[in-house]
């Protein structure tokens, strides 16, 4: 059952503006073929921009720190070092570079290592090219994209069962907040979730950190973790 606010919050839906700037991107993937396709898949979007690719791991690594790319487009299985341990990496020097990981297989138990690496999502290789776009789009607005039954599944096998501390610590929250919180678990935009709640984006991200300060959780999967724990939201 939804929790309703006792009054709304006045300032207005704030629109965001269509990307005025180029979203640099770094391809990773040690087949030529994939990063071509890629490549074009992603052409269509001007303000895509393809600063550099990689063959394996450790070339992205190196890449990455070279260009600082807005987001790294991960493959999964490459040599020298696979995607999730260069993902790693990465999440710990340069956590301000998002990773998406372009992965074949989409089980549980993948899905769950990519969480688990740091990525801020995923897409399928067989993904249409504007799942490509808007996965990269939510990744640049703050959010994630896991949105498969796959995500879902793995999602819930990460959620610890309830404790007494995370009971009090849902306490905490205000009616808001746990909305904002249960719009953020249920893979909702911050534009989603402020056309729904009535509230502005700007205010969606107050509420986001101060959730993360009250709980002390500074990372997407925790947040998602928590409010499935503590029955905040429930997978289906």
């Amino acid at each position: 059952m939804s929790i309703q606010a006792n009054t709304l919050e006045q300032d207005p839906i704030m629109t965001e503006p269509k990307t005025k700037f180029k979203i640099r991107l770094l391809l990773a993937d040690d087949h030529p073929v994939v990063r071509a396709g890629v490549r074009s898949c992603l052409a269509a979007s001007a303000h895509l921009e393809i600063v550099g690719e990689a063959a394996d791991g450790r070339e992205a690594v190196s890449k990455a720190r070279e260009l600082h790319p807005d987001i790294i487009f991960m493959d999964t299985y490459m040599p020298n070092m696979n995607g999730l341990q260069a993902t790693k990496l990465l999440n710990r020097e340069s956590p301000e570079m998002k990773v998406l990981i372009h992965a074949a297989q989409d089980t549980p138990e993948s899905v769950l290592q990519i969480v688990r690496s740091g990525a801020r999502g995923y897409v399928k290789k067989d993904a249409p090219p504007e799942e490509m776009a808007k996965a990269i789009e939510r990744l640049m607005q703050g959010d994630t994209y896991y949105n498969t039954d796959a995500a879902r599944s793995a999602l819930e096998r990460l959620a610890p069962p309830p404790r007494r501390r995370g009971r009090r610590a849902a306490l905490d929250l205000s009616e808001r907040e746990v909305e904002v919180l249960r719009g953020i678990a249920e893979g909702k935009s911050n534009r989603e979730i402020a056309a729904e709640l009535g509230i502005g984006i700007r205010t969606i991200e107050t509420h986001r950190e101060r959730i993360m300060e009250k709980l002390n959780i500074h990372n997407m999967a925790g947040l998602i973790r928590f409010a499935i724990a503590n029955g905040i939201v429930t997978l289906e």
